[in-house]
């Protein structure tokens, strides 16, 4: 898990970037359930759940200005 979230981590902005488009955000997703079961924080993986029913509507175009801006997914800062 640590893995996929390092190896996540360290891909250079223009894959996250690819990554943020429709679809292949549910990567983001998955990050993001990951990252709440690793912190042990049971709010973050609901609304990690969540974002895979109701994030591909919106969500992605939130991550893509994150990143693009942030280089960071939209999501609580760690």
């Amino acid at each position: 898990m640590k893995g996929f979230l390092n190896w996540l981590d360290s891909r250079p902005r223009i894959v996250k970037i690819l990554f943020c488009l429709p679809i292949i955000d549910i990567i983001w997703a998955i990050y993001r359930i990951l990252l709440a079961v690793s912190k042990g924080n049971i709010l973050q993986l609901i609304l990690g759940i969540l974002w895979i029913f109701f994030g591909g509507m919106v969500g992605w175009i939130l991550d893509l200005i994150w990143i693009i801006f942030f280089n960071r997914i939209f999501w609580f800062k760690n």
